[in-house]
């Protein structure tokens, strides 16, 4: 993974509205931490395709395959290579990309691995947000700073409502804590250095997120892709849990939505949850059956005994602030959803790139951003 320029060359770039969230990306220089993730490659293109001055930093591939890699992004922005955890390596990032506008998502996102290296997860987590934070403290070009967390961050006493932006954060298992202490880390900053500065600091709490090329060991829809490519069944370990759902898409259209409107006024930066409609939060078992419907091919699940690590069994989010701020809403519904990442897996993996820039394009043509 070189260093590439961004590009704009033919008609890669996407064709915008006067004032749609796209058209605020053109030339501005921006930074994703986390690029080569699954999230991070979805707004890497995104970026791309809306002319942005593109950098992003990790540590590599985190999983294999790796939609970086299959699309080949490396020939269409500067990747740094470095680690999150390590500020020197921070630093060096901040200093090439100059960015006016952070998104943070460098992250060990994975429950179950959480357990596995609690310490690994809390460095990343944790001190990786510390040393971004720390470098814009100490940059004069950043304007926006958005940090991705998670709708896991609240202490979940499984109740049946969406939790708000102002309930309490103590995320019970090591992930979910280690992104609770994520945010709090990031409000300690904002309000110890950031006060009378115009930057724009927000952190989104994004539900469960589903997408084509995700890769990731123990998410639902990666593990039932795995198994129909294979001609196997789905093994479902908690097929009666509630999850709030959205494509991949929706969360990064809010993102960048938030990250806009606090570099316009500073004001604007806050913590927002972002998540679908009340009647898109299903259970898992209903995603499978969609996706097995879907897919054809006598694709169908199992149920699989698991005694493993506590993960929660609901989970909800109210929308309403981010809906009432900046007249946000989730543009496509789980039966849409599953619809697109059916489309995207159906594609052999040298169509991925035209299939994720057709499903970029109908997702923005039709948003109101």
């Amino acid at each position: 993974m070189g260093d590439a320029k961004s590009t704009m060359e033919g008609m890669e770039r996407l064709i915008m509205n006067e004032d749609n969230v796209l058209d605020f990306y053109n030339k501005k220089r921006v930074l994703i931490t986390g690029d080569t993730g699954f999230k991070g490659s979805w707004l890497s293109k995104i970026m791309c395709m809306a002319g942005a001055e593109v950098y992003g930093f990790s540590n590599g591939y985190t999983e294999s395959p790796s939609l970086y890699e299959l699309i080949q992004l490396e020939n269409k922005m500067t990747h740094i290579q470095g680690d999150v955890r390590n500020l020197d390596e921070v630093k060096k990032a901040f200093d090439i990309a100059k960015p006016e506008i952070v998104f943070h998502l460098a992250a060990q996102a994975i429950v179950r691995k959480s357990y596995i290296n609690p310490v690994y997860t809390y460095e990343t987590n944790v001190i990786g947000t510390l040393n971004v934070l720390e470098c814009i403290r100490l940059s004069n070009t950043v304007k926006s700073f958005v940090n991705i967390t998670t709708d896991k961050v609240y202490f979940n006493d499984e109740r049946k409502e969406g939790f708000k932006e102002e309930d309490m954060l103590n995320g019970i298992e090591p992930y979910s804590n280690s992104k609770s202490c994520s945010e709090l880390v990031t409000s300690s900053y904002k309000k110890s250095f950031f006060k009378d500065r115009k930057i724009g600091i927000s952190t989104v709490r994004a539900g469960n997120v589903l997408g084509g090329g995700d890769y990731a060991k123990d998410r639902i829809i990666p593990d039932c892709v795995r198994a129909v490519k294979a001609e196997k069944k789905i093994h479902i370990r908690t097929p009666n849990s509630v999850r709030p759902y959205q494509h991949v898409l929706d969360a990064l259209g809010a993102y960048m939505l938030v990250a806009k409107m606090q570099y316009i006024d500073a004001s604007n930066g806050g913590e927002y949850n972002v998540g679908p409609n009340t009647d898109n939060v299903v259970m898992t078992n209903k995603v499978v059956d969609m996706f097995c419907t879907k897919w054809g091919n006598n694709a169908s699940w199992e149920c699989t005994k698991d005694s493993g690590p506590y993960e929660s069994n609901f989970l909800s989010l109210n929308c309403e602030k981010i809906k009432k701020k900046f007249n946000w809403s989730p543009k496509w519904n789980i039966e849409k959803t599953i619809d697109k990442v059916v489309e995207f897996e159906k594609c052999d993996k040298k169509d991925y790139e035209k299939c994720m820039e057709k499903q970029i394009r109908e997702f923005f043509d039709q948003s109101e951003y």
